[in-house]
């Protein structure tokens, strides 16, 4: 999960080479994320042997079987992506993900655990790694830390060794809170008295933005599990201070993000309103300049 919530109507509960995009696929909604030092562009494709077979690399999910982590997950395989499933517990995701998808991998990752382990963990067949993990609720006052701050720079370091460019962070609205003079903003307290979980994703975002590696950072607005109600908003950094957002709609825009050169090296703020038009992807991303 990407915070914690109060209801499920709760205001919210290397250096880079590579700076732009192209898309092609080679079969029908057959995709992967393909980087190569000697040209500085990223392109979602499939790649063919020698034989004519197809060889997919994978697009490592953490937190996967998390409430977002594993719409993640089910929404890159409905779209034809090959999943490697990020997990500290191995046999609750095998009981998340039933049945044998032959473009789904399990592997143990707890991001606590340093970079190394998620170095083994990502491997070299991972071409970009989706981020969705989160602190479970405890007496623990460091466990935001220990996750969403830590865990996170944990996972970006882990993406250097292994020099994936392509990096995709669920994280939250008000992170920046305080900046956008959200101080007293109930959902920012509440957060905030949870070991200062805001202040931890936004120390995690910083990393990130520093690390020269690709991002896109998804600040969603409070997470349901209903099903989509409205279309999706999306604004720029700290703009959105209330709002809410189906899971399965962070999701997309999330896996989204992998096909849209537009959402490249941007902060977004994601939440659903029954009266906003219907706008595609590349409008969305598109519409958020870079900083």
């Amino acid at each position: 999960m990407a915070m914690a919530t109060v209801t499920s109507t709760s205001l919210f509960s290397r250096t880079s080479l590579f700076r732009s995009f192209s898309i092609t696929t080679t079969k029908p909604h057959s995709y992967h994320l393909k980087a190569s030092a000697m040209e500085p562009v990223s392109e979602i494709r499939e790649e063919g042997n020698d034989e004519g077979a197809s060889v997919k690399k994978k697009i490592f999910v953490a937190g996967a079987t998390g409430s977002t982590g594993k719409r993640i997950v089910e929404q890159l395989l409905a779209k034809g992506f090959a999943v490697k499933a990020g997990v500290r517990d191995v046999d609750k995701a095998k009981s998340t993900f039933p049945g044998n998808n032959p473009n789904l991998q399990i592997v143990k990752a707890d991001v606590t655990e340093g970079s190394s382990k998620l170095s083994e963990a990502i491997s070299d067949d991972s071409e970009a790694v989706i981020c969705a993990t989160g602190f479970r609720r405890s007496w623990d006052l460091l466990a935001p830390w220990k996750v969403d701050n830590f865990g996170t720079v944990n996972l970006v370091e882990a993406c250097r060794e292994r020099g994936v460019n392509r990096f995709v962070l669920i994280s939250s609205i008000l992170v920046n809170g305080a900046s956008m003079g959200q101080l007293f903003n109930p959902a920012y307290v509440f957060l905030n008295l949870l070991g200062l979980t805001l202040i931890a994703k936004l120390q995690a975002e910083q990393h990130i933005r520093k690390s020269g590696i690709n991002y896109t950072i998804i600040r969603p607005g409070g997470l349901k599990n209903d099903p989509p109600k409205g279309n999706i908003v999306m604004e720029p950094e700290d703009t959105l201070s209330e709002g809410s957002i189906s899971r399965d709609q962070v999701a997309e825009v999330a896996v989204e993000a992998l096909l849209h050169p537009e959402s490249s090296y941007k902060v977004v703020e994601i939440v659903a309103r029954t009266e906003a038009p219907k706008r595609s992807f590349e409008e969305l991303f598109g519409s958020i300049k870079q900083r």
